[in-house]
């Protein structure tokens, strides 16, 4: 039990420093010319699947912290023109904003997981459990943007379109990242646990 739980600890503080690299640096953004790919939600929904929603979830609220400090101005990587427009109406809805979609992407994460797997773990299950994950952080993001845009009085019919195309193609392409990059991930991490198992196994058999 001490092993299980040292081991859950050391990776649980490699994910943290990722997202702390990711969210606090331009090193977790993919350019495409005209828009960013975050790749924030892949060490929370890796630490989500691997180590359960708990995890995860503490993940995914370091990954909000980091869009805050960004949506502020107050971390290296550029703050986002619309965020910065929200954060001079409603710093407090800027706040919910950039935190709520992020403690639900571990959520949504481990949920279609647990369905898809069964209960077993399952290499199978994780694509669409990144998938899910990654979906959810762009549709509820963007989606409480355009919300608090008419809340606060900003003019969201001028940045409707902008914000549908970040979803469809930013969207689009971090899902793709996130099924890409967490499937071999877990399916190394699973296979490693397999492994050290069997001779543990067999140790006890000798």
């Amino acid at each position: 039990m001490k092993t299980v739980n040292t081991k859950k600890l050391v990776l649980t503080a490699a994910l943290l420093a990722l997202v702390l690299l990711f969210g606090l640096t331009p090193l977790g953004l993919i350019p495409l010319g005209f828009i960013n790919v975050t790749l924030l939600c892949l060490p929370v929904i890796i630490g989500a699947i691997y180590a359960g929603p708990g995890v995860g979830l503490i993940l995914g609220l370091c990954f909000g912290l980091t869009s805050v400090l960004s949506a502020f101005g107050v971390s290296m990587v550029p703050q986002s023109a619309l965020a910065g427009a929200l954060v001079a109406k409603s710093p407090l809805l800027a706040v919910v904003m950039s935190m709520v979609p992020r403690a639900l992407v571990p959520l949504a994460a481990s949920l279609v997981y647990r369905a898809a797997s069964k209960g077993a773990r399952s290499v199978k299950a994780v694509l669409p459990a990144a998938v899910a994950g990654s979906l959810v952080n762009t549709l509820f993001y963007l989606g409480l943007m355009l919300l608090f845009y008419v809340l606060t009085g900003l003019d969201a019919a001028a940045v409707l379109g902008v914000i549908g195309g970040t979803g469809l193609i930013a969207g689009g392409a971090e899902a793709v990242v996130a099924a890409l990059v967490c499937t071999p991930v877990l399916a190394a991490l699973f296979q490693l646990d397999h492994n050290r198992k069997e001779s543990t196994n067999h140790d006890h058999g000798d």
